[in-house]
């Protein structure tokens, strides 16, 4: 555990059930953002390869994002096949957008 991980440990453990809840809704709210984001940028990368005429999977630059995915669980100490689940409904979801849009 990471020292910033333990000081939110014990902040954490002080607070009310409601003020929980208000944490986990800026979180989730923080969540929706990044993935907003990312799907931003994702969407630029599906044009940058349909001008280049390049395909829509690229499955080195998957393993790469995966093999991230994993290392950032593990720093966290967050299960890394639920981090990579996620990831890889990201991916899926991006790569669908960019058929479709072809």
């Amino acid at each position: 555990m990471t020292d910033d991980t333990a000081d939110e440990t014990e902040s954490i453990q002080d607070m009310t059930l409601d003020e929980l809840r208000e944490e986990i809704e800026d979180i989730d709210r923080g969540i929706v953002e990044l993935i907003a984001r990312r799907t931003y940028v994702a969407d630029a990368v599906a044009q940058v390869k349909a001008e280049q005429n390049l395909p829509t999977t690229d499955e080195s630059q998957e393993e790469r994002v995966m093999e991230r995915a994993g290392e950032n669980a593990d720093h966290f100490e967050v299960d890394s096949n639920l981090v990579k689940a996620i990831f890889r409904l990201l991916i899926e979801i991006n790569k669908a957008e960019q058929r479709q849009n072809r």
